[in-house]
């Protein structure tokens, strides 16, 4: 058993004793991660006519969702670590335990929405510290219905902010292709 077994173990049981919490939480752990789509859209919508460096960063958002889900897929057979509902004796979870073999670690809503902020952070400062509140409630969910240890949600954050303040390093580099391939040449870039 893991060092945040008995932390989980309490959030697990405050999240049982409140009862009217319980479907509001389940519906934002379980599908609050598909309202980065419509940011995505916005960003890059937004961007296109600011200049080649902001399409370039908000290209990366999506980017760096998806390269932070391949480390996240590789880390989780890695570790093949078990859920904590089939391992933490006497634990009463939200929703059903998930099969036995999907890995805990880490977590991938996390790595999704923390990756997702970090880019985000990268295009609009102030969309960006939303995105990153997002991120850490998406976190705390995970573990408030019972999904994973609180170091699973810990993993995933800093994954998923690695891999997306990776885009410091890649989009300029983007921004030359996207310069190449549009007419950002001959315009300035607004904001």
């Amino acid at each position: 058993m893991f060092f945040d077994a008995g932390l989980y173990k309490d959030v697990t049981d405050f999240a049982g004793s409140v009862g009217w919490l319980a479907g509001p939480v389940v519906a934002f752990s379980e599908y609050g991660v598909f309202l980065v789509v419509p940011v995505i859209l916005a960003l890059v919508w937004r961007a296109r006519r600011r200049g080649a460096a902001e399409l370039a960063a908000a290209v990366w958002v999506p980017v760096a969702v998806g390269v932070a889900l391949v480390f996240d897929t590789v880390l989780k057979s890695a570790f093949a670590e078990v859920r904590p509902c089939r391992v933490v004796a006497g634990v009463h979870t939200l929703l059903p335990c998930d099969a036995p073999t999907d890995y805990a670690f880490p977590s991938n809503h996390t790595v999704i929405v923390a990756a997702f902020a970090a880019a985000v952070l990268l295009v609009n400062r102030r969309w960006g510290w939303w995105a990153v509140g997002f991120a850490v409630l998406v976190g705390i969910s995970r573990v408030y219905i019972g999904a994973h240890y609180p170091h699973d949600v810990v993993a995933g954050f800093a994954l998923g902010m690695a891999v997306g303040l990776l885009g410091l390093a890649v989009t300029p580099r983007l921004a030359k292709l996207v310069e190449r391939f549009t007419e950002f040449r001959s315009q300035p870039a607004r904001r």
